[in-house]
């Protein structure tokens, strides 16, 4: 019996409610989904791999999700997606914007490996607006960011906004 595996990659830096509910709706679309939590050499991340990764684990696990898997990773998304056994690529669009570059990067991924397709999710229409890179800016000037993720990952992104803002790290 053959199982199809996805793989959804992402900084998740912080993870959203946008990325929860393209967890949640992906995750019916295949028999175990895989969240690749990886890094971004053209992002400042706020928070470390590590931290990331527990931040994924803990919104995936309030989501209830037993097909759900949380792996770092640190190298080309196809050999990440060839190693974990993947037929999908899940990725999520906001916008006409998001399109743009995905289609782009699928295209691309399709020249290292057809054999993996690439699926996109819309975000649920009232998601739509949320990044995590705007989500860090709103908390950075002080802003109220309750609406666009959960109050734990909230209370992180504020203590970390209070103790980079008392260092000068960011």
């Amino acid at each position: 019996m053959t199982h199809r595996i996805g793989v959804y990659p992402g900084t998740f830096d912080p993870i959203t409610l946008g990325h929860s509910d393209i967890i949640r709706r992906g995750a019916k679309l295949v028999d175990r989904l895989i969240i690749g939590v990886t890094t971004n050499p053209s992002k400042n991340p706020m928070f470390t791999p590590a931290e990331r990764i527990a931040m994924v684990e803990r919104e995936v696990a309030q989501l209830g999700l037993d097909n759900v898997t949380i792996v770092g990773f640190n190298a080309l998304l196809m050999k990440f997606a060839e190693k974990q056994g993947a037929a999908i690529i899940i990725r999520g669009l906001r916008a006409v914007a998001d399109f743009e570059y995905e289609y782009q990067m699928a295209g691309m991924n399709q020249q290292i490996n057809a054999g993996i397709e690439t699926v996109f999710l819309m975000a649920d229409v009232s998601l739509q607006p949320i990044a995590s890179k705007l989500v860090k800016e709103i908390a950075l000037f002080g802003g109220e960011i309750a609406r666009f993720v959960s109050p734990a990952v909230r209370d992180e992104v504020l203590a970390r906004v209070e103790r980079l803002g008392r260092l000068g790290e960011y």
